[in-house]
């Protein structure tokens, strides 16, 4: 099952608010991130009342699905904590799998660039492929499971001695990936139905604070979330649009925390997000990247980037990798672009006038 396609789709929603414009660590919209597709521990859910989800669950149908065999992909986010030291011992450069002594700072400037701390994020993913949907029920669960650890960069002054680190560091997460099929139906029509079950669950240990808040529990949870569905000798049916013979079906199926919608040119894929989309959505073809903020318009952005001040933009360069990608392109982008994102018309049909 080849999910390239989908996947852009997919990577717009994986990094949906990542960090909104102006993309500087200091505005007051870039304080509160990972506000989609958060799974929690489930104490800090408890903690929290339910407010806070550790578990989300699609559930989508399969129409003539006896021989049908289903592809799961599951993505999130994993926050990595970006920590800014300086070196005790200057010039000390210890094997990767040691890490020197140090004391943390707020910010470094080294050659005109500062560095400063930051919430980073790393992609996680969990495959399981080709599963007859007969089976599906007996199917064990789908462990998620990643180590904790840290990345050491060593950051030298203009003499090239190693003055101070950049120390990245994750924490264990562990979760699971439970399927689920009902009994095959028939529709009025005649045709075989299955409703599939995917629920996504996050059990990694925390312990919530007394007076702790939400900040300490997220290098603990799965960020943006979603879950890749593939089928082959099989095809799903809309759950937004359903035909009228499988509307009954489509009203049974309870997702929480998600919203399965047809991806692709047919009918064989299903992109389960956190974030509201239509059937088939896409990537308009004119857009040049990603710009992690889909409810504005990507001109309006363009330009919004190119009116920040010198300051904005070296904090914004200097913030982090993915947002330094974001300026450098929007820089270098000829005016031929720009007039192709200030709009194009699609999908023209006859318009015919209705009779008195």
């Amino acid at each position: 099952m080849n999910f390239d396609r989908v996947e852009k789709i997919a990577e717009a929603v994986l990094y949906e608010g990542y960090m909104l414009y102006p993309y500087r660590p200091s505005s007051v919209k870039n304080q509160q991130r990972w506000n989609f597709g958060v799974l929690c521990p489930p104490s800090w859910s408890q903690h929290e009342n339910g407010s806070d989800p550790w578990m989300m669950q699609t559930e989508c149908l399969v129409k003539e699905a006896l021989d049908a065999r289903l592809t799961v992909k599951v993505r999130f986010l994993q926050l990595v904590e970006r920590t800014i030291g300086r070196l005790r011992n200057p010039g000390q450069e210890l094997p990767p799998h040691q890490t020197p002594e140090f004391d943390v700072i707020e910010h470094l400037e080294i050659s005109g660039r500062v560095y400063r701390p930051w919430q980073e994020a790393v992609e996680r993913e969990q495959l399981s492929v080709a599963m007859s949907l007969d089976s599906l029920a007996s199917q064990p669960a789908a462990t998620l499971l990643f180590p904790a650890g840290q990345e050491i960069e060593y950051l030298r002054d203009d003499h090239g001695v190693a003055i101070a680190v950049i120390v990245r560091r994750w924490q264990t997460l562990n979760g699971s990936v439970e399927f689920g099929v009902s009994p095959l139906s028939t529709a009025p029509n005649g045709e075989q139905v299955a409703r599939v079950t995917v629920r996504v669950r996050n059990f990694t240990p925390f312990s919530p604070e007394p007076n702790g808040g939400r900040e300490a529990a997220l290098p603990f949870s799965l960020l943006s979330a979603h879950t890749i569905l593939g089928v082959e000798r099989g095809e799903f049916i809309s759950l937004l649009d359903p035909e009228a013979e499988f509307e009954s079906f489509a009203a049974d199926c309870q997702n929480i925390g998600t919203w399965p919608v047809l991806a692709g040119d047919g009918a064989e894929v299903i992109l389960s997000s956190p974030i509201i989309l239509y059937d088939h959505p896409q990537i308009a073809e004119e857009s040049a990247g990603n710009l992690f903020d889909s409810t504005e318009i990507d001109e309006i952005l363009s330009l919004r980037i190119l009116t920040l001040s010198d300051e904005e933009k070296r904090e914004m360069r200097q913030s982090d990798q993915r947002t330094r990608e974001i300026l450098e392109r929007t820089e270098m982008m000829p005016q031929e672009q720009f007039m192709k994102l200030h709009g194009v018309l699609r999908g023209l049909t006859p318009f015919h006038e209705e009779a008195p």
